[in-house]
């Protein structure tokens, strides 16, 4: 896979090539995690691999080797199998409610049929933050990244909300495409959750703490005035 640290003009600015060059890089991304999923057992480790590819790629602008991938999947591959067995067993339950719900067969009629999907559909988002969180924690530690994701959910609604529609939307693209594509469109998914998840609220970032702030007003005020004196840094800061 490509690097996209270094534009190709030098100029500081990306042309059709890069974008065509990280679409590409997707989209290999994408069939390798389909492949490594295969097996079944092993869909939490690739998912969890593939996120922290993405996190590499999208804070460095550089994928990791062959090597550290391979590394990280077989460092995730036994713990990931209660995940991908838990994953798969509630996913078939909703699916079947779902299923009994719209036929008729369960009683609580479109009522009950509406809760149902909308319960579905917040699981499927705070199952897409999940692995984001994964990908941050090099792939493997699905508990601490559950937590936390249910911690960004609870803290902002909004982001889990958007992301509750990625899914959704490329849940519908995959039965409206070729299956030949699916693999495709999963790596383009993925990268979309990395992008919608990195997007924190301003509320959130004033209350993880005040040390930005410090920092540009260390900067302001640490400034030469015009005789030739230091101002004294942040004085009036409580």
């Amino acid at each position: 896979m490509a690097s996209r640290a270094e534009p190709a003009d030098g100029g500081g600015r990306r042309d059709w090539r890069d974008v065509v060059r990280d679409a590409a890089d997707l989209a290999l991304l994408g069939i390798l995690l389909t492949v490594a999923a295969l097996p079944v057992l092993t869909l939490a480790a690739a998912a969890g691999t593939a996120s922290a590819a993405l996190h590499d790629w999208t804070r460095t602008g550089n994928w990791p080797s062959a090597r550290t991938t391979v590394h990280r999947f077989g460092r995730a591959a036994l713990p990931g199998v209660p995940v991908s067995l838990l994953a798969l067993a509630v996913a078939g339950l909703l699916a079947a409610d779902l299923a009994a719900l719209a036929a008729g067969r369960v009683p609580g009629g479109p009522v009950a049929l509406l809760v149902t999907a909308l319960v579905v559909a917040g699981l499927v988002g705070y199952a897409g933050l999940v692995v984001v969180e994964v990908g941050g924690n090099g792939g493997g530690r699905w508990r601490a990244a559950a937590r936390s994701a249910a911690r960004a959910c609870l803290d902002a609604p909004a982001p889990w909300a958007a992301l509750t529609g990625v899914v959704a939307l490329a849940g519908l693209l995959a039965l409206l495409v070729t299956p030949v594509a699916v693999p495709i469109l999963a790596g383009y998914t993925l990268a979309v959750l990395h992008a919608v998840a990195r997007r924190r609220p301003v509320a959130a970032d004033l209350t993880e703490g005040r040390s930005a702030t410090v920092d540009r007003a260390d900067r302001r005020l640490a400034a030469v005035d015009s005789a030739g004196r230091a101002v004294p840094a942040h004085p009036e800061l409580p």
